[in-house]
């Protein structure tokens, strides 16, 4: 896949003005962090040796799906409502104008190591991950939904127009999808079941989880939180997978019953339309992006056979 066309690069005089603001010295060094997909993002090295990460959000200018606008405020709203709750998160050291600085973890992705992780590492971790997360699900929220949109007062209101939305972008940037109403429609009297707004992550894949001396040190990229079902975050914690039994015995979640599994399943197939829309205003093509678009619609399929 090409980079992304959401990505804005900042020149180094202007690194160097963002590097004083946010941590008082001029900038030594930087070097752009490649792995994420949607922001551009940087490591400042100031010149008395502390270290930052920025974000840059995309450019002013550029076509986002609807949920994507405004993400750099979400994600400072969530890094900084899990702090105060006491999750390992990066500290917001500035939010201003599209940027965000944000205190330097010291290890390295989940997915970076894992190779190198024992099977009794990796299950303590999923464990330790799912303490994490239904730590992160004690905080709620006003509404259902996203801070930015589309959100209501009732899940069951909420979760249908975030769909509606991604199928708009579909429609607006030309890209054919399934009949999925139906199924959304089938499947929607499970959500009467959420009564609260938990803080939902969205992006708790291993890539978005830091790892040092063999513990969970931090989790990033918040971005994309929402506040509804907490059992929205199966559909990235658990991408494209059965369910695993040591995150679920570390978030203390027992049985799951069918209207649980029908949640589930929904918000898989909601995951899927994004991954299949954001390819066009992203620019993605190549023989790396067909292959990704194929496997997301085989399993958008997959879940669409479920409902």
């Amino acid at each position: 896949m090409v980079d992304s066309l959401t990505k804005r690069r900042l020149t180094t005089a202007e690194l160097d003005a963002v590097t004083r603001r946010a941590l008082g010295a001029p900038l030594a060094e930087h070097v752009e962090l490649t792995d994420g997909m949607f922001s551009t993002a940087y490591r400042l090295t100031a010149a008395d040796g502390r270290q930052a990460v920025l974000k840059a959000a995309p450019p002013p200018d550029v076509p986002l799906l609807t949920y994507e606008r405004d993400l750099m405020r979400t994600e400072v709203l969530a890094l900084r409502l899990m702090a105060a709750r006491g999750l390992p998160v990066p500290e917001v050291l500035l939010a201003e104008d599209g940027l965000l600085v944000m205190t330097a973890l010291r290890g390295e992705p989940w997915s970076a190591a894992r190779e190198r992780l024992t099977d009794d590492e990796h299950r303590a971790l999923r464990r330790d991950l799912g303490a994490i997360t239904r730590e992160m699900h004690g905080i709620t929220g006003e509404v259902f939904g996203y801070p930015q949109g589309p959100n209501a007062p009732t899940w069951r209101e909420a979760f249908p127009a975030m769909v509606e939305a991604v199928l708009a972008d579909a429609e607006r940037f030309g890209v054919a999808l399934p009949e999925v109403r139906p199924a959304i429609a089938a499947g929607a009297p499970a959500l009467d079941e959420v009564t609260t707004p938990a803080l939902v992550h969205f992006d708790l894949w291993e890539g978005n989880v830091f790892l040092l001396d063999g513990r969970i040190e931090g989790v990033i990229d918040p971005e994309r939180a929402l506040f509804g079902d907490p059992l929205a975050e199966l559909a990235t914690v658990c991408v494209f997978a059965d369910l695993d039994e040591d995150f679920l015995a570390g978030y203390g979640l027992g049985e799951i019953t069918g209207a649980m599994r029908t949640r589930i399943t929904l918000y898989r197939v909601y995951l899927c339309l994004i991954l299949i829309v954001e390819g066009v205003p992203r620019g993605y093509r190549g023989t790396e992006w067909d292959v990704h678009e194929r496997f997301f619609r085989e399993q958008l399929a997959v879940y669409l056979d479920l409902l």
